[in-house]
């Protein structure tokens, strides 16, 4: 059975051809809302961006759902312990628009020195405003980089190349790029830069990190930018920080509460502040991050849907084996409990299959074992492993070339 996934949201092309290499079967819909029933019940894979939510409702719609793609950063959008529940895998794409958020912030940054929106918008209603009054080349300014990650760091090398000084805070050590230097506390970073750039994920720990304290602590003329999580800058305190003069500007591309549709009415409380660029979280949103995003999450799905590879899921055990020609390829996803892996080695050796290749993990509910075993005709020994008390789902592999197309068969 030729595996069929079932994309969203103006996934890019890219992913099509991706899942046709490996002769997955491609159905589009503008929304999950858009699909009948008859197609719900039979695609294998889906392929959403961040406006499908997918509950346990969700889940239950999709009988034969095997695995999930978020073409996008992050997976706020999907119950990940339902679906781990479930059996179904969760893939996304963390870092396909590093460079992306990390052009856009450079960009933010020229222009709040500049204070080129505010020029640009007087200009669009018959202002002339001709004036070096606050506006500074940004060589020589101090970044602050909260989290060194692949975009911090990115961030860090593009300031850098434009003569910033720049200096960084994160949880744990990282190997400054360049000439960038850790410094040990969220109070020297903000006390020390001239501009603030925050790209930490959305955790307990970083949720309200920059409050009215923490601001209150930045340098009296800074900026502050946020293209991370909506979660993580109390924007009322920002705003008046902002309106007092204590910030002189602000760039937010993400917010607590964000619209779900386009061209759907927008108001926040930083309206209308001078030298604030607000846009509409779209710090990845380019078309050569959005094509990265599909080719790498394409790529996990089409993995897992023909060879049963986990790798890149955010919400299971990973495993993998290298592809082997003429093997029945078996994935059992089940409890975490002790002695399951004993005994269903020894049901299938007690129908006399060889194991030729194994791949085992855990995590603290679940675990995954990928195995390749002699190919068999006789259905026994599948039903014994589906039917074990501890099993959550099972898919099966057939026997293939090296350069054959692979299907998966779901039996749940």
């Amino acid at each position: 059975m030729t595996p069929s996934t079932l994309l969203l949201e103006g996934i890019h092309d890219a992913a099509d051809s991706r899942l046709h290499q490996e002769s997955v079967h491609v159905r589009r819909a503008p929304r999950l809302t858009d699909v009948d029933c008859d197609l719900r019940n039979s695609i294998s894979g889906l392929g959403i961006r961040s406006r499908t939510t997918l509950d346990a409702a969700a889940f239950e719609s999709l009988p034969k759902l095997s695995a999930v793609g978020c073409f996008c950063i992050g997976t706020n959008q999907v119950d990940l312990n339902c679906a781990a529940g479930l059996g179904i895998p969760v893939f996304n794409s963390p870092f396909s628009n590093t460079r992306s958020v990390a052009e856009l912030v450079l960009g933010e940054v020229i222009c709040l020195h500049r204070k080129l929106f505010d020029r640009s918008a007087g200009m669009h209603t018959g202002r002339w405003r001709k004036s070096a009054s606050g506006a500074h080349e940004i060589r020589g300014r101090t970044l602050g980089i909260l989290g060194y990650g692949h975009i911090g760091a990115q961030v860090s090398v593009l300031a850098e190349a434009m003569g910033m000084r720049v200096l960084y805070h994160d949880h744990q050590p990282k190997l400054p790029l360049g000439n960038a230097s850790q410094v040990d506390s969220l109070e020297t970073l903000l006390r020390e830069s001239d501009v603030f750039t925050i790209h930490v994920p959305d955790t307990p720990m970083t949720q309200n990190m920059i409050d009215a304290d923490a601001i209150s602590k930045m340098k009296s003329g800074a900026f502050l930018l946020n293209n991370a999580r909506g979660s993580i800058v109390d924007l009322g305190a920002l705003a008046v920080a902002l309106r007092t003069g204590h910030l002189a500007g602000a760039a937010i591309d993400v917010f607590p509460e964000e619209p779900s549709e386009n061209d759907a009415s927008f108001g926040h409380e930083l309206c209308g502040i001078e030298n604030v660029i607000l846009t509409p979280h779209i710090g990845g949103s380019t078309r050569e991050a959005q094509e990265n995003i599909a080719r790498d999450v394409a790529e996990k799905l089409a993995r897992f849907l023909t060879t049963g590879s986990t790798n890149g899921a955010v919400n299971f055990p990973e495993v993998s084996l290298r592809p082997r020609a003429d093997q029945l390829r078996i994935l059992h996803i089940h409890h975490n409990v002790p002695g399951v892996l004993s005994r269903l080695h020894a049901t299938i050796a007690k129908v006399g299959l060889n194991i030729n290749a194994e791949s085992l993990d855990s995590n603290m509910q679940h675990s995954c074992v990928l195995l390749d075993v002699d190919p068999t005709n006789d259905p026994t020994v599948l039903d014994a492993l589906a039917s074990m008390p501890e099993a959550i789902r099972l898919h099966t592999f057939p026997p293939r070339q090296h350069d054959a197309a692979t299907a998966v068969a779901t039996l749940a």
